[in-house]
């Protein structure tokens, strides 16, 4: 399934910043939903979205989805805010997890919910700790709130002009080593922007399986579905408005379409008819279904990952859509293998990465990234660059990309492989890329930014082996 996250936020402390959904009204157990999902993100380091899959029933209301749904993430998104609401509010932290987050998500609906009653946060927040069996805690929650209720307007903030760089830290609630980073590699402003851009609606991407329609027929099959939708920024993309969980339909199952991000990247392999192509880190496999249906199932794609239970995942998509030149394996791609040396027409790399550039999907990423694991990371893309680039055969074509808008992943990682490798040399986006995206290349490939581009903050690079 896939989860849209409804819009709020506040662009200045306690004043609105643009398009917000009505929140919807509660519902029996969407708040200790979104405090199970909470508990396991923070406890456990799960990710939101895997959390919310395995978490919510599949007959759970609609209404009910949207309301937990949006409690998460609005709760993560704003983490570093609520605390700081929160530090001026009690003398003493919450001395356990759950009361912890049943806080956290009762500053959330009264500082960003603006259609939730704030007597109402606070009623749902008490008799939240009480069904967790923290009745001990039920007063000093019910306190904390109402404590917040009185004095929201005479919170203290950061100064923006005085310490910019905290001021953006706590109105993005991004950590504070990311927004120097940022501010250092774009300018305060376009940092800024990168930081508190908010998409006023979250529409899931989906696009047909080319094996069976075309554009022309999948846009009649939303028709007939009475789905809201709107063409993307990619070839053969569409953004459906107002779908949870397109996984369930059974057009979808019987692999009449895709959910895909990031179909970009695989557009830039410009795959054709007979060519042998590897995708090097592929799971959960949508680019290479692409690959595959753009090949019209001639030749090979050879898809490899890491970890076997994603393996299974590339398996299921090649079952679902049917794509039979599609072989997928078990393998680490930083293991150099001998007999592909210059066998393959084009390689896609599309490499493990800090995931700075969809944090606005995924905002979870700010309270798991570390400054400490960018040196691994890094270095992990390096090895990958320089193993798999002695696949491609010379005319053929190695594509870069990776979900992030920090220089050390993308174009000096790229700068540093060309001193290394003279072979390669970089070359344009292809014409089926949109003009306004071509616009934005700097000659060491392409940087998405979302705010600007409205799409997710990939970072994408076409290296052409010349010898």
């Amino acid at each position: 399934p896939s989860f849209g996250k409804p819009s709020y936020g506040k662009s200045s402390y306690g004043k609105p910043s643009g398009p917000r959904k009505p929140a919807a009204p509660a519902q029996p157990g969407a708040r200790k939903l979104a405090l199970k999902v909470l508990l396991d993100v923070h406890e456990n380091g799960a990710y939101a979205a895997l959390s919310l899959n395995k978490n919510l029933p599949r007959d759970l209301k609609p209404e009910e989805r949207r309301l937990t749904t949006q409690l998460v993430y609005g709760t993560l998104e704003n983490e570093v805010k609520i605390d700081h609401a929160l530090n001026q509010l009690t003398e003493y932290p919450a001395r356990d997890a759950v009361t912890r987050d049943a806080l956290r998500m009762g500053v959330f609906q009264i500082l960003f919910l603006e259609r939730v009653p704030d007597s109402a946060a606070v009623d749902e927040s008490v008799k939240l700790v009480k069904t967790m069996g923290m009745e001990a805690s039920a007063g000093f929650v019910n306190a904390v709130l109402r404590n917040l209720i009185r004095q929201k307007d005479e919170l203290s903030w950061p100064d923006a002009e005085k310490d910019p760089e905290e001021w953006l830290h706590v109105e993005s609630s991004a950590p504070l080593w990311l927004v120097k980073k940022l501010i250092e590699a774009y300018g305060f402003d376009t940092a800024k922007q990168m930081l508190t851009y908010r998409e006023a609606s979250h529409p899931t991407t989906v696009r047909p399986n080319l094996l069976k329609l075309d554009d022309h027929g999948f846009e009649d099959l939303l028709r007939k579905k009475n789905l809201s939708f709107r063409a993307g920024v990619a070839p053969h993309a569409y953004l459906l408005e107002g779908v949870t969980e397109p996984g369930f339909d059974p057009d979808y199952q019987a692999g009449l379409y895709s959910i895909q991000s990031s179909m970009l990247a695989a557009e830039a392999v410009q795959a054709k008819p007979g060519m042998k192509i590897l995708d090097a880190c592929a799971a959960p496999g949508g680019k290479s279904a692409y690959l595959c249906e753009v090949m019209q199932l001639t030749g090979r794609v050879y898809a490899w990952e890491l970890h076997e239970k994603r393996a299974l995942l590339l398996d299921g998509v090649r079952r679902r859509l049917g794509l039979d030149n599609l072989r997928t394996a078990v393998k680490d791609a930083c293991e150099y293998r001998p007999d592909m040396e210059k066998t393959l027409d084009a390689v896609l790399l599309d490499a493990p990465c800090s995931g700075t550039g969809v944090l606005s999907q995924k905002p979870d990423i700010k309270l798991r990234l570390k400054e400490s694991d960018l040196p691994a990371i890094v270095e992990t893309q390096k090895k990958l660059l320089n193993t798999v680039c002695r696949y491609v055969r010379p005319g053929g074509l190695l594509v870069y990309s990776t979900c992030s808008v920090l220089p050390e992943e993308n174009k000096a990682q790229i700068e540093a492989f060309l001193k290394e490798h003279p072979e390669y040399t970089t070359e344009p986006m292809p014409l089926s890329f949109p003009a306004e995206l071509r616009q934005q290349q700097d000659g060491l490939g392409l940087q998405l930014l979302g705010f600007r581009d409205q799409v997710e903050g990939f970072y994408i690079v076409r290296l052409r082996r010349n010898y």
